[in-house]
């Protein structure tokens, strides 16, 4: 497993922040910020596509034990619809940036792109989640969030394989989609079936 760097300054206050749920067809995109004391270490924590259910839950224990600040959002499938996923993801992590109990003075975000927040600088890295412990961290507090409501939600639409595939474009998903319709926690703007939304709201 590659070592993962503590920070990306020496002396500003860091946010680690990513996203999860961002290809789904249903659900809310998720995102976390966290903020990790400077010269953290921990032997297991990565990128959160990089371990097992198991491992994530372990460690989101870890990482509220441990961390400085942490925070968790979400934008609605709805509100996706409304401004699209893009513009979804960035403000669901300006709104876990709005709960951190600390301000940081940097922001590291996950990605190549990102929508400025306030006055706080940022740093756009490619794969930074595995690459910052603070973008891991985040990416493991989205993701393990954005798993349980998904898995909760499926309880009361089962046919769509949610409990498993938490959203995301399975062929059970798509399945589901052909022989149930939509629910209403779709995402409509999203390439789902169009002939079966159409019968759906006909």
């Amino acid at each position: 497993m590659p070592k993962l760097r503590s920070s990306f300054t020496k002396h500003l206050i860091e946010a680690g922040c990513d996203e999860a749920g961002r290809g789904c067809l249903a659900g809310p995109v998720v995102a976390a910020a966290v903020i990790l004391p400077k010269k953290y270490r921990h032997k297991k924590l990565t990128d959160s596509k990089q371990l097992s259910a198991a491992e994530r839950f372990a460690l989101r224990e870890d990482i509220i034990r441990d961390a400085e600040a942490w925070a968790v959002a979400e934008v609605s499938h709805i509100e996706i619809d409304d401004i699209n996923i893009l513009n979804a993801s960035f403000k669901a992590m300006h709104l876990a940036v709005d709960r951190l109990a600390v301000r940081p003075q940097l922001l590291l975000i996950d990605g190549n792109r990102f929508k400025p927040y306030a006055d706080v600088p940022h740093e756009c890295i490619v794969k930074g989640d595995g690459k910052f412990l603070s973008i891991a961290a985040a990416s493991v507090l989205a993701k393990t969030y954005r798993d349980e409501l998904m898995q909760k939600l499926s309880a009361n639409y089962p046919g769509y394989g949610w409990e498993t595939n938490v959203g995301y474009p399975t062929p059970a998903h798509r399945k589901g989609i052909k022989l149930l319709g939509i629910t209403p926690y779709h995402r409509k703007s999203f390439q789902l079936l169009p002939a079966q939304l159409e019968l759906f709201e006909s």
